[in-house]
């Protein structure tokens, strides 16, 4: 119970105090469902009025493990080729020791590439506001660590994103946060900077196709590629079957990461549910103290006020 206890905190104390803290976005398995929140020129694709939430708990069994929730709302404006949006997205580590907030506003501009394809240029603006809580931060001997905290400290930010896609096929290329920000201690007696986090651009490559394999039943592989300078390239596979515009379940692969399974239920043509869990595939998934992770999302829409949809959008 001590191991676990401490494991969290003092891998981030450890992290912090060797210098550059090298943070990126949160990630999603359910990424597929969770789009606006990774690429702003999704808002309004969907032609209706939608709100999502999902929320994610990782590595469950370790005490302070990070936690993330994810609102966002996002519709087209009627008449126009604009769609408009909110996300916000929170990130807690360590119980408190690390929040992290961003409120972003999203804008969207599209156009018809020809008779059943679009395309869309977004537009994300906000910022994220940071805090470290080092009185929550304590090592072995229960000593307090000695750092100033950050208390809600804001920083702007802006993000950018294509997004093409068809009634079978999406595609899109996103950066959600370009400007890079740096948060520092410069207390140091010897009059040097000691950097405790520093948030770089995240680049995003998402796609994905659906095939009919029978009137009842579609497949869907996707893909999620996401760069950071100074992390490993990371890429998520997925493949996911629909059937009867009702359940869907399938599987993923995050690469020498995680393994996942997935599910999701279309209670009424507004509302959707799904679940998400991961087991770890390094060395950290195979200790006594980590159950894996798990996400929900939830999915609620209103019915099509510009046009009605047979069924509904596999993405």
């Amino acid at each position: 119970m001590v191991r676990k206890q401490i494991f969290i905190p003092l891998l981030f104390f450890v992290t912090t105090i060797h210098g550059l803290f090298a943070q990126q976005d949160a990630q999603y398995t359910q990424y597929m469902y969770n789009t606006l929140s990774v690429n702003p020129a999704y808002a309004g694709s969907r032609g209706q009025l939608t709100f999502a939430g999902l929320y994610r708990s990782q590595w469950v069994g370790l005490d302070g493990a990070p936690e993330t929730f994810t609102l966002n709302l996002h519709s087209p404006i009627r008449n126009s080729r604009l769609g408009y949006g909110v996300s916000i997205v929170n990130d807690n580590i360590g119980d408190g020791v690390v929040q992290e907030t961003y409120l972003d506003a999203v804008m969207s501009y599209t156009i018809d590439v020809s008779m059943d394809a679009k395309l869309s240029f977004g537009l994300k603006v906000g910022g994220n506001m940071l805090s470290l809580d080092f009185n929550k931060l304590r090592n072995f001997d229960q000593e307090v660590v000695a750092q100033n905290n950050i208390d809600n400290r804001f920083n702007p930010n802006f993000g950018l994103g294509v997004y093409y896609h068809t009634d079978k096929f999406y595609a899109g290329l996103s950066a959600p946060n370009v400007l890079e920000s740096e948060y520092f201690d410069n207390d140091n007696s010897d009059g040097s900077v000691n950097f405790l986090s520093a948030e770089r651009i995240n680049f995003y490559l998402i796609t994905g196709y659906v095939f009919d394999v029978s009137p009842d039943l579609k497949f869907k592989p996707a893909l999620l590629t996401k760069a950071v300078s100074g992390a490993p390239l990371q890429l998520d596979l997925s493949a996911s079957f629909l059937f009867a515009d009702k359940f869907s379940f399938g599987a993923a692969y995050r690469w020498d990461a995680a393994v996942s399974g997935l599910v999701g239920f279309q209670l009424t043509e507004q509302l959707m549910v799904g679940l998400a869990y991961d087991r770890e595939t390094t060395e950290l998934g195979g200790t006594q103290f980590n159950d894996g992770s798990f996400e929900i999302f939830l999915r609620w829409e209103l019915l099509k006020r510009f046009q009605r949809t047979v069924s509904p959008r596999f993405f």
